[in-house]
């Protein structure tokens, strides 16, 4: 790994930089024995102890990952981190501030976490049992569906269907609504803080509650009081006026405690439970009255939070952590903060207003949505002859061509219409909205103007069409059209990625030059537990923001800044400018290095001219193409909704039921070999090359193949299965609760891992006009924790343990058995804490 790495994405050190300054040999033993480390790895004869990591001997971050690495295999010397060589970035510096380092205590000991293997016997039972869960859903579901279809067709009139639709739309919503909370009481009870195995039958009653959960229709309500009813009847302690944004749902809501007056922002984690080393824990969550919790922040189990407490954006709470009341902790793992991140003036919104939205909310779902939708796909089959004749059995054969001639055509029509009327509604709607909410103004929640600024999120959020546009020149202008202000943006051909997310698109500014990687969050709106206020977040000229980011409006960055991966942005001190920032809470480290340079020559005049061309004609071809898959995709469900159609009258309910599992497992089969035929079925390799290579626009139509499919199979052996299929080498039993792999081929997973829900394994980066790509290996029976994000050339040994929301950088080793957390992540040498579950149990 570490001899591939350096020979593949940092081909040929800057010998030059490296001879031609002036060379200080050692003085010291400890300065003697880094400086041939890095020479070393460097694949150089010496290096000065006064050159500069970056500036003088042209190391990057993945050179100086590897001499961390070898540093700490050597037992006689001290440890070194990433953030360490950032600190002190010259070998005499480095020697210097780790001899002055408090002495540093050996790992705390802890209990061997050794994952016990599972029978395969066990493994396929469980399997098995969740399919026939499954199969089982689905045929309720047809009978449902075709008994109330029945019951709805006899009506005559307008008036009459509308009256039928209301009843069966408002019962059967009812029942999806409270079938789940009542499938919790009879399956499980009341949570307590408990661990067991996965894949047992324990385990298959949590997976259970836990998909249904899910699945509820009441996960649409996040934001509006509706939802805390909701995780009350679950079992959750919820006090009054709480705000919760996250659609994150506590799969064991009887842990859950949240206070008056709480809030709890979108992208947060508070599952009340987590995978590891083989096992479910459960455990507590406990969140005093008015308390904060920010964007994008994981709160593990056995974590509290004491009245008035807050927890900032990109920060995450330990198993066992427990924020006092009245302070403010940012971080991870979080620590103290004089930062105020609850910055909104309350509103008046009591328990009447509150009320009464949810009130409201009521009467448009069962007066208006649910008839609309359960009466007016028949009133539509009815008043359309075509549709009627088309639809009526026994009249289109199944080898007619006729059938496969409707399919063809519904399916255009609806597809490419959505397409077009969705982005005119996109383009106009919002901006007529918007005229309502002011830029700055405090709003109570819960009223007319939330309702807006709800609407405006949800329409101009729709994944469709950045999946679309993204990673080309033509998501500049999707984004201009939404109400972006990018009026100074010049074009670079992947200036956004396919995951971009705002709270209101009026008041996102992006500098000219700035390019953004993927899964950026621009955070520009406030809420205290009764209020809510819209305002500008703007991101500064010619910077580089890398993945997964929460970017808040006050920010307190400027021009030409780079923003590493998962970063937590400051909101305080001095405005940066000129400098890159990493981790969180957040450190500066080099802008760019020259190593990392090497193509930007590629970026300016005519060169930048002529590639950005070609790059717009092959992204062009790339979303015709996949308009074209998703199309294909969705024209055979509709041939195979139309031939159930015609065989509806024989089999009912039944073919309804195989509609919806030959939709799971076509959708997953057709993927899958999408993606693997865009490959030619052959593995990726480590690269490194520009943004204006073909290669990587190539590599771009990879990220486009849909994939939110995966999610349906998480916590299932099937999730390994096509893990496998895409080109993942999986080993047996592996666990997945929700990990996501961006390059499949590159990825090597061993046996018995345990991924938990929002991890991901990332073998890539784009740092500015520059692709890299490398192989990560996790060994056998690694736990990867919560929100984890793992980087490309990284090895993570067996047995080792990522705790939540760390950020593993490219090229770090993980040692076995060892336990690493943190943004960036780094050894954790206190002892561990013991969950409640255990010690019960001991």
């Amino acid at each position: 790994m570490e001899e591939k790495s350096l020979d593949v994405l940092t081909p040929g050190p800057d010998e030059s930089a490296v001879g031609i300054r002036k060379y200080t040999s050692p003085e010291t033993g400890i300065e003697k024995d880094l400086a041939e480390v890095l020479a070393d790895v460097m694949c150089v004869e010496r290096v000065s102890i006064d050159g500069h990591f970056f500036d003088d001997l042209g190391a990057n971050s993945l050179v100086m990952a590897h001499f961390c690495a070898r540093v700490r295999k050597r037992t006689d010397l001290p440890s070194a981190s990433m953030k360490d060589i950032y600190r002190h970035p010259t070998i005499r510096s480095l020697a210097t501030g780790l001899a002055n380092a408090a002495p540093v205590e050996p790992s705390a000991p802890a209990p061997t976490e050794v994952v016990t293997p599972v029978r395969t016997v066990r493994y396929a039972l469980c399997g098995t049992l969740q399919f026939l869960l499954f199969l089982g859903y689905s045929f309720l579901a047809g009978l449902v569906a075709d008994r109330g279809y029945s019951w709805v067709s006899a009506g005559s009139g307008v008036i009459d269907v509308y009256l039928r639709s209301f009843v069966f739309g408002g019962v059967g919503l009812v029942a999806l609504c409270t079938f789940p909370i009542a499938a919790k009481w009879l399956l499980i009870g009341r949570w307590k803080p408990r661990e067991f195995p996965v894949w047992g039958l324990t385990y298959l009653r949590f997976w259970t509650v836990k998909v249904l959960i899910h699945a509820n229709p009441m996960i649409f309500f996040v934001g509006n009081p509706l939802y805390v009813l909701y995780l009350r009847a679950l079992g959750a302690r919820i006090g009054k006026g709480v705000t919760i944004l996250s659609h994150s749902v506590p799969a064991c809501p009887d842990l859950l405690t949240v206070g008056a007056g709480t809030v709890i922002r979108k992208d947060s984690f508070f599952l009340c439970y987590r995978a590891h080393a083989g096992r479910i824990q459960t455990g507590r969550v406990t969140l005093g009255r008015d308390a904060f919790i920010g964007e994008k922040t994981v709160l593990d189990i056995d974590t509290s939070m004491g009245d008035g407490a807050q927890l900032g954006h990109t920060s995450t709470l330990y198993s066992g952590q427990a924020v006092p009341g009245g302070q403010r902790w940012h971080g991870s793992p979080a620590q103290l903060t004089q930062h105020d991140y609850l910055r909104i003036e309350p509103a008046t919104c009591g328990t009447l207003r509150r009320a009464g939205f949810g009130l409201i909310t009521v009467f448009q779902l069962f007066l208006l949505y649910v008839p609309l939708a359960v009466g007016g796909a028949y009133m539509l089959v009815s008043l359309v002859p075509a549709l009627h004749d088309r639809l009526e059995p026994g009249t289109v054969q199944l080898t007619s061509p006729d059938l496969y001639i409707d399919a063809l055509l519904l399916s255009l029509l609806l597809f490419f219409g959505f397409a077009v009327v969705g982005l005119t509604v996109m383009f106009t709607v919002p901006r007529l909205l918007n005229l309502v909410v002011k830029p700055d103004k405090v709003y109570p929640l819960y009223g007319f103007h939330y309702s807006v600024h709800r609407a405006i999120g949800r329409m101009t959020n729709i994944k469709f069409f950045t999946w679309l546009f993204g990673d080309s020149s033509y998501i500049v202008h999707y984004l201009r059209g939404i109400g972006y202000d990018l009026s100074r943006v010049e074009q670079t051909g992947s200036n956004f990625g396919t995951e971009v997310q705002h709270e209101t698109p009026f008041l996102c500014s992006v500098g000219s030059g700035t390019m953004v990687a993927d899964g950026l969050s621009i955070v520009n709106a406030d809420y205290s537990s009764t209020s809510f206020r819209v305002s500008r977040a703007s991101i500064g000229a010619y910077s580089f923001l890398g993945n997964n980011i929460a970017y808040p409006s006050g920010a307190r960055t400027g021009e030409n800044c780079l923003l590493a991966t998962k970063v937590m942005v400051p909101l305080e001190g001095e405005v940066r400018e000129g400098v890159g920032l990493l981790g969180s809470p957040c450190f500066e480290i080099p802008r760019s290095v020259e190593r990392d340079s090497r193509f930007d020559h590629l970026r300016t005049g005519d060169e930048l001219r002529r590639s950005l061309a070609a790059k717009n004609r092959y992204n062009i071809r790339s979303m015709v193409f996949f308009l074209l898959v998703r199309w294909l995709h969705f024209f055979v469900l509709t041939m195979f909704g139309l031939a159930n159609a015609e065989l509806y009258d024989s089999y009912g309910h039944v073919l309804i039921a195989a509609f919806l599992v030959f939709s799971l497992g076509f959708t997953a089969v057709y993927f899958v070999l999408v993606e693997r035929g865009i490959a030619a079925f052959r593995a990726l390799q480590p690269q490194v090359c520009s943004i204006y290579d073909p290669y990587f626009w190539w590599h771009e139509r990879l990220w486009k193949v849909p994939d939110t499919y995966l999610n349906i199979f998480n916590g299932t052996p099937f999730k390994n299965v096509i893990w496998r299929m895409l080109g993942v080498r999986i080993g047996s039993r592996v666990f997945d609760d929700g990990c996501y792999m961006t390059e499949r081929t590159l990825t090597t997973i061993g046996n018995d891992c345990t991924l938990n829900a929002g991890s991901k394994v990332q073998c890539h980066s784009q740092e500015d006009g520059t692709f890299k790509s490398d192989r990560s290996t996790l060994d056998a029976g690694c736990t990867i924790g919560v929100g984890a994000h793992v980087h490309y050339g990284v090895t993570v040994g067996a047995g080792a343990v990522l705790a939540p929301d760390s950020f593993l950088m490219k090229g770090e080793e993980v040692p076995q058995h060892a336990r690493w957390g943190g943004n960036p992540a780094t050894e954790m040498r206190d002892a561990p804490h013991q969950p409640e579950a255990l010690t019960r149990e001991g």
